[in-house]
């Protein structure tokens, strides 16, 4: 059974949540205000975090950024209607994804899926007996261990931006349309001004950092989507097998 935390000062709304989550299948915890679910999120074993941007105290921006610093745990924020700063910063701190208040439990329960659903389709690549490295140009990806590395050493990436990655290593020297992000990466249909995986990106992108002669790595097709600049050779390689050059 899937393990979820909820951190929210609105007690009356965690037992909904719970309630709801619980006849859905999930195993729920709760916490009402930030120390308390910072506690919570690294001391317990959860599978993902729906987290309040609204918090007394500790806000929920103070808890992911600690949380990141520690954990790649999925994390889900809730942030109030018409609030759009506040969904790009939690993004851009390191949320998954976000909702916003008021909600349909029932979309929530969407959500959470589909990011378990993108996390347990790592988790069978991690499993594969053959197991599959990419590489771009600089970039090393080792699907099995999760690892991706630069000249300078590893690159800590959260579930999300380790997908996002993944797609465009793979389709490198094409151009990637947003849609096709959104529902391979994000794992649901695309709506209209949403900019989770244009936040995905750019945190990926200041995570990677630049090419040694300054070029972006990733390009904006404006409009349309996103390249992975194909500036050297690419290969994928399985365990015990040369690598087939593209």
């Amino acid at each position: 059974m899937e393990r979820i935390l909820a951190i929210d000062d609105d007690v009356a709304l965690c037992e909904l949540l719970t309630d709801y989550l619980v006849s859905e299948g999930f195993e729920v915890q709760s916490a009402h205000d930030g120390e308390e679910g910072l506690q919570a999120a690294c001391e317990g074993d959860h599978d993902l975090i729906v987290l309040d941007v609204m918090l007394p105290g500790m806000n929920g921006f103070e808890v992911l950024r600690h949380l990141r610093s520690r954990s790649n745990t999925p994390v889900i924020i809730l942030t109030a209607r018409g609030e759009t700063v506040d969904r790009i910063v939690g993004l851009e701190i390191g949320a998954d994804d976000y909702l916003a208040k008021p909600f349909n439990p029932r979309e929530l329960v969407a959500r959470i899926r589909a990011v378990l659903r993108r996390m347990r389709l790592d988790r069978e690549g991690v499993d594969d007996p053959t197991p599959e490295m990419l590489k771009v140009g600089d970039v090393e990806m080792h699907i099995e261990t999760r690892l991706v590395l630069l000249p300078g050493g590893p690159v800590n990436l959260t579930a999300m931006e380790f997908s996002l990655l993944e797609v465009l290593l793979r389709n490198a020297g094409r151009l990637v349309p947003r849609e096709e992000l959104i529902r391979s990466v994000l794992g649901r249909t695309p709506y209209p001004y949403d900019r989770s995986i244009d936040v995905h990106v750019s945190r990926l992108r200041k995570k990677l950092g630049r090419e040694v002669d300054g070029t972006e790595r990733i390009k904006t097709i404006r409009n349309v989507g996103y390249l992975y600049a194909l500036r050297g050779p690419t290969s994928r390689m399985r365990a015990g097998a040369a690598g087939r050059q593209e």
